[in-house]
């Protein structure tokens, strides 16, 4: 049984395939198109799963859509209906694309596929799940779990804006759902607008700007009871109410209302070009320990309905990587499976499974020797000798193959550790916003000028942004308190103590870009200022490439660790081919490229183009 998975026309759009159970294939269009979270119908991510899985369209036995159109459509005109004469600018933007494409999904679906290769409509079977059990079955059915609670949260599905789930062999039952317009992740969303941020994009800059609020103010547990006692009523169950009142999202064009925020924490909206204060990373830190609370209240309720030992989680929410290792602490459930493509990207792959075991039934086998059912996220393309050759030719690029890859990680392991920034490319290519060692810009985590280093000359991005390691999976628990694998980066764990260094006394009342260039731990680089780290637990059976670099600079070091992020400047898609590559590493000042066996140094490139303006094709994100 051949089944394809694919979301589309909201945001990172994807498509994946499954035969037989097993996932073969997953990509965003994103990649493809070089478009930040290109919403189009991925065309070019579906012939990629077609051509890897090698099948037709013909062959499918189903094309399954991630969410129920027509369900969302009824909400949208509930929305406006409940709320008149309040959005009206809106519903004109939003009515005439419904009627024109979005009510007639079916017949945009079979041309957009006809588009990539004919095929007999007749034999074409579409299906809809609903767009949380979707992330539910995302989640659930590639977990090592027989049986388990899963917890899905995002901004908004259908009506479902949270569920709670119980998964039990193929079988899959929706016990509890919280319903538009009230949200979490539109709760969060809401925050990332006031300060400043892009909404479904900017979410991860207000997590990693929370740590910068000074526990010990007063301002920010003020700011927490103002949330808690104004905007949101947070319930036992986790369930929340939100005041409309102060939300404009249900009808509007922006996410609030503007002036009553302002009166409401005191300062007005930021602007995107505004310079940080420490107020903002206050009420950065507020809604952060506020969503914390939430999702911990629901697991709480999770465990209640279903008294499961074994959590799944999935949505957008799920990529709150800090919520995450707050749920870890509480040891609620003995086991946790966070999907590596939490997001709408991995409600395709939900889609194909959901309609692989709720709709045809499948039986559900779940093999003892992987780690799950995802292949470490390595589900993208991956390129040959060859095609990394012809690639770079046309650019008159000067390389060294090393054919022998432990000589070749000997090699990266020196230049990484006397202070080079490396672009690692190798094998397929992962799903999900994660970079996990084929994609991903390397450095030494020991540097203490690192961060600043990668910010300011290769990913050209906020200062303030940190970066996170990748370790050795029998070195973590040197480094970090943590007692559970975290292979695809979705959880914040605190650094080790005696890894930490001494802070000043008034470390948390200096400027924030003072406390940054404070020295916080041995592994500089990679330590939050809250002493935290997003951790990637690396192993030799998901990723033996990345694990032997790894082992290679702990053989110079004694210790397996490396700063790990995205191969790509702001803005930009992480890189998908070998010219993707090559291009990001000549519009930066990374020292480096490995593209398989294949290793570029900088200073003996040609001089790149002055003309390529870069920065006008990827805007700031």
């Amino acid at each position: 049984m051949i089944i394809l998975g694919i979301s589309a026309f909201y945001h990172d759009s994807a498509a994946a395939i499954v035969k037989d159970g097993q996932v073969i294939a997953a990509a965003q269009e994103e990649r493809f198109t070089r478009k930040k979270q290109d919403a189009s119908f991925p065309s070019n991510a579906v012939k990629y799963c077609l051509k890897y899985a090698g099948t037709t369209i013909d062959q499918l036995d189903a094309v399954v859509f991630y969410d129920k159109p027509l369900l969302k459509f009824e909400r949208l005109l509930e929305t406006y209906y409940g709320f008149s004469p309040k959005g009206l600018a809106s519903f004109v933007t939003a009515i005439p694309v419904w009627l024109r494409e979005k009510m007639f999904l079916k017949r945009v679906i079979r041309q957009e596929l006809r588009e990539i290769e004919s095929y007999d409509k007749k034999n074409l079977k579409l299906l809809f799940p609903e767009h949380h059990l979707s992330h539910a079955a995302s989640a659930f059915y590639p977990s090592p779990y027989e049986e388990a609670a899963v917890l899905t949260i995002d901004g908004v599905g259908e009506w479902a804006t949270a569920g709670i789930y119980k998964g039990d062999g193929n079988k899959m039952e929706v016990l509890k759902e919280l319903q538009f317009p009230h949200s979490v992740g539109l709760l969060y969303s809401a925050f990332t607008y006031f300060l400043g941020f892009k909404v479904n994009s900017g979410e991860y800059k207000l997590m990693g700007l929370a740590p910068y609020g000074n526990p010990n103010s007063p301002q920010v547990q003020e700011f927490i009871q103002i949330i808690k006692s104004t905007l949101v009523d947070l319930k036992e169950d986790g369930s929340i109410w939100l005041n409309q009142d102060y939300f404009s999202y249900a009808t509007g064009l922006r996410m609030v209302y503007d002036k009553k925020w302002t009166n409401l924490f005191g300062f007005p909206r930021r602007d995107a070009n505004e310079e940080l204060e420490q107020h903002h990373c206050n009420l950065a830190m507020a809604i952060q320990m506020v969503t914390e609370e939430v999702v911990i209240k629901m697991a709480k309720e999770a465990k209640r309905l279903t008294n499961s030992k074994n959590l799944c989680i999935a949505g957008g929410v799920a990529l709150n990587c800090v919520a995450n290792g707050k749920l870890l602490e509480e040891n609620i459930f003995e086991n946790i499976f966070i999907q590596p493509a939490a997001g709408d990207s991995g409600g395709a792959l939900g889609a194909a499974l959901a309609a692989e075991y709720l709709y045809f039934e499948q039986d559900r086998e779940i093999d003892p020797t992987k780690m799950d059912g995802v292949n470490g996220s390595y589900l993208g393309p991956e390129y040959a000798d060859l095609d990394i050759e012809l690639s770079v030719k046309k650019f008159d690029a000067h390389y060294t193959k090393i054919e022998d890859f432990s000589k070749l990680t000997t090699k990266v392991a020196d230049l990484i550790t006397n202070s080079n920034v490396v672009g690692w490319f190798q094998g397929r290519m992962e799903f999900g916003p994660r970079a996990l060692g084929n994609r991903s810009i390397l450095g030494d985590a020991r540097n203490e000028e690192m961060q600043k280093k990668l910010n300011l000359k290769i990913k050209y991005r906020e200062g303030f942004r940190p970066f996170a390691p990748s370790i050795l999976a029998e070195d973590a628990d040197h480094f970090f308190k943590m007692n559970q694998a975290s292979p695809y980066m979705l959880v914040v764990v605190p650094v080790a103590d005696e890894r930490r260094a001494n802070i000043p006394d008034n470390y948390y009342d200096l400027p924030l870009m003072e406390r940054l260039y404070i020295q916080r731990s041995d592994v500089q680089a990679i330590t939050h200022v809250d002493f935290s780290a997003r951790v990637q637990t690396v192993y030799e059976s998901t990723n033996p490439e990345y694990y032997q670099l790894l082992k290679s600079i702990k053989a110079k070091t004694g210790h397996g660790i490396v700063v790990n992020t995205s191969f790509n400047v702001r803005g930009e898609p992480i890189v998908c081919s070998p010219e993707d590559a090559y291009r990001c590493f000549m519009r930066t000042e990374m020292d480096y490229l490995v593209l398989g066996n294949y290793l570029f140094k900088k200073s003996d490139q040609r001089e790149w183009d002055k003309k390529d303006k870069w920065q006008e094709e990827f805007v700031l994100d």
